[in-house]
């Protein structure tokens, strides 16, 4: 499935959005947030609290890219959590 049929997925609030973009990417996802937390719990957490952020954007946000979209709010989301156990 290509970005703009994920994206409208979420503008119908169809839930299958978040299967979608988990399968697609999931992986890319999980490595931004493995590579920073160093744990793969929290890289799991981290990345499902990236679909429920994406979830709660759209709509109104069309993003495009959507990989460097999720790229943000992933890699945010695990450095804010990487801070708050410093």
């Amino acid at each position: 499935m290509d970005d703009l049929q994920i994206i409208q997925l979420y503008w119908d609030r169809d839930p299958e959005a978040i299967a979608q973009t988990h399968q697609k990417y999931g992986p890319y996802c999980f490595t931004l947030a493995h590579r920073i937390l160093a744990s793969r719990e929290d890289a799991e957490e981290c990345v499902n609290d990236t679909w429920h952020r994406a979830w709660q954007s759209m709509p109104p946000e069309r993003p495009n890219p959507l990989r460097v979209w999720l790229g943000k709010i992933t890699r945010n989301l695990a450095l804010d959590r990487w801070r708050a156990s410093r």
